[in-house]
């Protein structure tokens, strides 16, 4: 019997002498071990997007011809819009620069996009973030701006060899300084956890007293461009209503996200090009 016992104590005498390495363990020898368990989980990621990405192109293949002719006609106004955009959008630039030649201002910042699938998303209680696939094989910068065709994604936490590690606008780790449309004073922007099931949203503080939102018509609230890594003018999501501080001085209130943030398939990484 005594030999019985200590049979069964052998698991836990085991996971007490790994617990007492880990702690003695110099920090540079945890991290390198951080990295190793990671890089080696990252390729069935990879390869679980890939294979999702099978599923989809065999989805598409079986739709019927009538709806693959509705998809090209919806695609034909797409690009139609996305042209219009694109002239504008080369007027502004050259406007932007006869000013900035005029009155000799410091040139705008200008950003390269890295398009990337995602390949994993991690959005519970304790995670607000997605991983795509690429990472330092594509020079992808730490802390470079994430954004889709709507507005802003979140940030770039971490970069490994294939893979980069992306926070979610809705992750309490995210606060940026943030202005609404038409009106130019800063206001704070942080994430507020959201799970796969629920809308994706965050709050809004600071907002000053005089500002007023109809619930019929929420104001979309834009990042500012001041001391962040976001361009300016991006859209972080809408306000439908701000309630008064306990002081008085400012107000507050939840921003609505983009519901696409938890379905999105692909991003768009902006690095800073010198």
């Amino acid at each position: 019997m005594p030999k019985d016992r200590n049979h069964n104590y052998k698991p836990l005498i085991a996971l007490a002498v790994i617990l007492f390495l880990w702690v003695v363990l110099p920090p540079i020898v945890k991290q390198f071990g951080q990295d190793l368990f990671y890089e080696l989980q990252a390729p069935a990621w990879i390869a679980g997007s890939f294979v999702r990405d099978v599923q989809d192109f065999w989805t598409f293949r079986m739709k019927s011809k009538q709806e693959m002719i509705e998809e090209n006609l919806e695609m034909a106004r797409l690009r139609a819009s996305y042209r219009y955009q694109l002239q504008e959008k080369e007027a502004l630039e050259a406007q932007i620069q006869r000013l900035e030649s005029l009155f000799e201002l410091p040139s705008l910042p200008v950003y390269k996009a890295e398009v990337s699938r995602i390949a994993r998303r991690d959005i519970n209680a304790w995670w607000q973030q997605i991983t795509v696939r690429k990472g330092r094989n594509f020079e992808i910068p730490e802390g470079a701006p994430v954004i889709f065709s709507r507005g802003v994604v979140g940030k770039v936490r971490s970069v490994h060899l294939n893979t980069s590690v992306i926070d979610l606008i809705t992750s309490p780790n995210i606060r940026l300084a943030a202005i609404f449309e038409g009106d130019e004073r800063p206001v704070l922007y942080q994430g507020v956890i959201s799970g796969p099931f629920s809308k994706p949203g965050g709050s809004v503080s600071n907002v000053p007293t005089d500002i007023q939102i109809d619930a019929d018509r929420p104001r979309r609230l834009m990042t500012s461009g001041f001391g962040g890594v976001f361009p300016a003018g991006l859209t972080i999501g809408w306000v439908h209503s701000l309630q008064a501080s306990s002081d008085g001085l400012f107000q507050s209130g939840r921003v609505e996200l983009d519901p696409d943030l938890h379905v999105l398939r692909e991003v768009a990484i902006l690095k800073l090009v010198d």
